[in-house]
């Protein structure tokens, strides 16, 4: 998938099933609010650096910037600072172009 696809596929009502729990995260989060819940729980029960970055995005979102920069030191990332649409679709892309 790539991210035109990954975005066209926005207008369903649940994510592809071939998404990763990172990926399936991003777009709940996609959602706003409505969907923060589901995409919070898909990233606390996945493990690594990968998850820690969607989560720590999530928390940012979220206005919790404290555990927003624990997530982002778990995930060996920069605390992001630009617009939330920018840094979702950013880690979306870098998600989508691994193998």
């Amino acid at each position: 998938m790539d991210l035109d696809r990954f975005h066209a596929s926005l207008g369903s009502e649940a994510p592809p099933p071939d998404l990763s729990a990172p990926l399936a995260a991003l777009w709940w989060a996609e959602r706003g609010e409505a969907g923060w819940g589901r995409a919070h729980a898909l990233v606390q029960e996945a493990a690594g650096p990968v998850a820690a970055w969607v989560h720590a995005h999530l928390h940012r979102a979220e206005g919790d910037l404290g555990n927003a920069a624990y997530w982002y030191s778990r995930a060996g990332r920069p605390m992001a600072a630009g617009p939330l649409p920018a840094e979702r679709a950013a880690i979306a892309a870098a998600l989508l172009a691994e193998p």
